[in-house]
């Protein structure tokens, strides 16, 4: 258990965490909730979030993500990053085996972009793993960009390992249908996924805005062009994008009545 994963060696998390539906839990087996909080803001917890909380004994995720829930629950809080996940998730299911109700958090909802992890507690944990969906944050850009699922091609670059494809998806749609993108901090920022349109030979004028840290009261909307947007390329620190590791790419279809 706790095992650490090669993304360049694979299998890719996120393809053990999608590779079967969930199955019914058996009779006296307590299964492990993957929840959804929401863009992290308090009011966007949904109920069923609050109450997988309200029950756990121990809740692992990432700091950032911990945090936003800390008040939402008595229990034990293993938090973590990159460099010490596995040794978070392997006292996690040490916890779990014990007999402990076990959360693992995702920010947003887990079906977005959360996969990967919600992947390595699967792998970890030798219990079944529920995911309970939450409010993410692009259904909150969705909802300003008027950018409507059906008609949008969804990627998150919010990820380890390969993107390639994802890329690809982006340059075959733009223009097309809506684009609503996770960025990925800081080598793939809104200016990075710009230009990389534009190379493809996507039209400079398309409607693009980035969305900041979407429901906090620091929200921020900047409404541009793909052509301008894609001025803010290059770099791979904090320091040389001007948008925040909270955004929300949105490109609109050609058909943009603004």
């Amino acid at each position: 258990m706790g095992e650490e994963y090669d993304l360049e060696a694979g299998p890719d998390p996120a393809t053990l965490a999608a590779s079967a539906p969930e199955r019914p839990a058996q009779r006296g087996t307590d299964p492990v909730y993957a929840v959804g909080i929401g863009p992290g803001n308090s009011e966007y917890l949904t109920g069923r979030a609050r109450r997988a909380l309200g029950e756990a004994d121990v809740v692992v995720g990432f700091e950032t993500v911990v945090e936003f829930v800390s008040e939402a629950t008595d229990a034990d809080l293993l938090t973590c990053g990159y460099r010490d996940e596995a040794e978070a998730l392997s006292a996690f299911a040490d916890r779990v085996a014990a007999g402990e109700t076990g959360v693992a958090v995702l920010m947003g909802d887990p079906n977005h972009s959360g996969y990967q992890f919600v992947g390595k507690v699967q792998r970890a944990v030798d219990a079944p793993v529920r995911v309970v969906p939450g409010i993410s944050s692009l259904q909150v850009a969705a909802s300003h960009a008027r950018t409507p699922m059906e008609d949008t091609e969804f990627v998150t670059l919010h990820k380890s390992g390969p993107i390639e494809s994802d890329l690809a998806r982006l340059r075959d749609h733009v223009g097309q249908r809506h684009l609503l993108v996770l960025p990925r901090p800081f080598d793939w920022m809104p200016g990075d996924i710009a230009a990389d349109l534009l190379e493809a030979g996507a039209d400079p004028s398309l409607s693009a805005l980035v969305l900041e840290r979407l429901t906090h009261d620091d929200e921020a909307v900047t409404r541009t062009t793909l052509g301008e947007l894609a001025s803010s390329a290059g770099g791979d620190s904090r320091e040389e994008t001007p948008y925040s590791d909270l955004s929300v790419l949105a490109v609109r279809a050609e058909d943009d009545a603004d």
